[in-house]
């Protein structure tokens, strides 16, 4: 009960779907890949939390904000979080695979950057827009998924069932540009207070041993 008001309170004046539409709607460019990363992309709600997870991680090189999953060609934030298009929140990650492997992402986005429990929404984030999906591009990747899914079931980590969409990668497009590394420099963002920063200080507590030596306690 107390959880359901939280929620209520932070959907009222801070929750990422009710961003302010007016902002600077020019949107971000992919990186330049010439090192020939890997890459991966992950939907799981609000992309200024997962983005801020996958940031530390030793290997990952950038991370960026965007749309994945839908049909619509270019969709705006606007259009994503109002549920006017099929896309969800995504991330896509460019990492060293030779420093952290797909299987030790898969274990981040499962276990450290969100629920893969929650059915169309992600803590006061709610729709079809915040769902959870692991995309994949190879056959090897698709059974990677698969079995970290079992592996995480067969554990009983989690009361209720994995709801992670596996979905074949088409298309992924970039954010507008204020959304990029939103976390770090807008912590007075009420959202990002209350959601976003105990989600990151969770994870570089659970999973010390992946963090970037900038993001080390120790």
């Amino acid at each position: 009960m107390k959880r359901n008001a939280l929620f209520a309170i932070l959907i009222l004046f801070a929750a990422c779907s009710t961003a302010q539409y007016e902002r600077n709607k020019e949107f971000a460019e992919l990186p330049d890949n010439s090192k020939g990363l890997a890459i991966a992309t992950f939907a799981g709600g609000c992309f200024w939390c997962t983005e801020a997870v996958f940031e530390r991680v030793e290997g990952v090189e950038s991370v960026i904000s965007g749309y994945s999953g839908g049909e619509k060609a270019n969709p705006s934030y606007e259009e994503v979080s109002r549920g006017q298009t099929t896309h969800a929140e995504s991330i896509q990650i460019y990492y060293d695979s030779e420093v952290v492997d797909f299987e030790t992402l898969l274990d981040v986005f499962f276990l450290g950057a969100h629920d893969p429990t929650e059915v169309n929404r992600q803590g006061p984030d709610v729709g079809p827009q915040y769902r959870s999906v692991a995309f994949f591009r190879t056959d090897e990747e698709k059974n990677a998924i698969h079995q970290k899914i079992k592996e995480i079931e067969d554990s009983g980590k989690f009361a209720d069932p994995i709801a992670t969409q596996v979905v074949d990668f088409e298309v992924f497009y970039p954010a507008e540009k204020y959304h990029q590394n939103y976390y770090p420099y807008n912590q007075d963002n009420p959202y990002v207070r209350n959601v976003s920063k105990p989600k990151v200080q969770k994870f570089e507590k659970s999973f010390d041993q992946l963090l970037k030596t900038e993001y080390r306690k120790d």
